[in-house]
């Protein structure tokens, strides 16, 4: 009799316990990617701007 109320006690331990799990949010901030599109067309206008110099030296 005590072996089946141990068995019985370690199973609702065990059910209680899995039952029971933790759960884990995160929480992730959305990227900013507006800079690194900035700094490329940036670059862009300059290869463009010393393109056209270079083919219009008397512009300015």
């Amino acid at each position: 009799m005590k072996r089946a109320a141990a068995h019985l006690a370690l199973g609702l331990t065990a059910v209680t316990l899995v039952a029971c799990t933790p759960t884990v949010r995160l929480q992730v901030d959305p990227i900013q990617i507006y800079a690194k599109l900035d700094a490329d067309v940036r670059v862009r206008l300059d290869r463009e701007l010393e393109q056209l110099l270079q083919e219009n030296p008397n512009l300015f």
